[in-house]
């Protein structure tokens, strides 16, 4: 086994120089979403939520947010996607480098649970599109597209089809698409909920990888505490709905092979704390 350091809760964060010239990436302030309940009257997804997620220089940050079912965790995110119903929030702001966020953009990226690629597409037509409707020429889209195919570890299936790849390998499709596009923040919504254990902690390896160099904000949404815990700098919980953050928990990177770290007694001990700080919020 590899040596590598433990994780452990920790109040220190990366030191961000205050500048006008270097906003936050993200700023949630006191946001609240409302949405019509079914039979009348109004449900509210999530209340008040606030965060700053800084620009730190050279390597981004990874947001892993826990908590129950239904508490508006994918409200948060496609909020911040710019995406409808959710977005826009009813109250309060979301700005991303000091800029009000209006609707979607290139500068944001998702990754959903289910399979999202186009099935009458193949591998290679799947991660150009974003290409494609930025209005690049096919060489370059392809040359492009290509490049991310083999960081994917896709090499050699670019004509395949959807329907002709295993579950990881369409979400490594569905990660590829969004990197091309080169987003300042990458939005993920349980991207690993429908992998088995091993296939999981590759992905997560290979997120991992991806991460330390694009240095982009990552927020992931996970059921998965241990998985939250490995991958994320800092660690959102939310209560139940109305949806609130109650805590932030920094924890620092990733520090190792996923497999191989997650089985250590030291990790399974902060994620029992974490599991146990996520209990007492529902």
């Amino acid at each position: 086994m590899t040596e590598h350091a433990s994780k452990a809760l920790s109040s220190d964060r990366p030191h961000v120089p205050k500048s006008p010239d270097n906003p936050p990436v993200v700023v949630f302030q006191d946001v609240t979403k409302h949405f019509a309940a079914p039979g009348g009257g109004v449900f509210t997804a999530i209340e008040r939520v606030s965060f700053t997620v800084e620009d730190i220089p050279g390597r981004g940050e990874f947001i892993s947010i826990l908590g129950p079912s239904g508490c508006g965790k994918s409200t948060i995110l496609r909020i911040l996607a710019g995406l409808k119903p959710s977005f826009p929030a009813t109250a309060g702001t979301v700005t991303v480098k000091g800029q009000p966020v209006l609707a979607p953009g290139p500068d944001r990226g998702m990754v959903f649970q289910s399979y999202s690629s186009y099935p009458c597409y193949t591998v290679l037509e799947n991660v150009a599109l974003g290409l494609r409707l930025k209005g690049m020429e096919r060489e370059e889209r392809e040359e492009i597209a290509r490049h991310w195919i083999r960081r994917v570890r896709l090499a050699g299936s670019e004509h395949k089809y959807p329907h002709e790849l295993s579950g990881g390998m369409q979400q490594r499709v569905a990660i590829a698409r969004t990197l091309a596009v080169e987003p300042r923040i990458i939005l993920m919504d349980e991207p690993f909920g429908a992998l088995d254990r091993i296939t999981r902690w590759e992905m997560q390896d290979l997120i991992v990888e991806l991460w330390s160099n694009i240095h982009a904000t990552v927020f992931l949404i996970t059921h998965d505490i241990p998985e939250a815990v490995h991958l994320g700098d800092r660690i959102f919980i939310m209560s139940p709905s109305p949806g609130r953050l109650i805590e932030e928990i920094h924890i620092g990177p990733p520090t190792g092979p996923a497999a191989e770290v997650q089985r250590t007694a030291d990790f399974t001990a902060l994620a029992n704390e974490i599991s146990r700080k996520v209990e007492k919020a529902g």
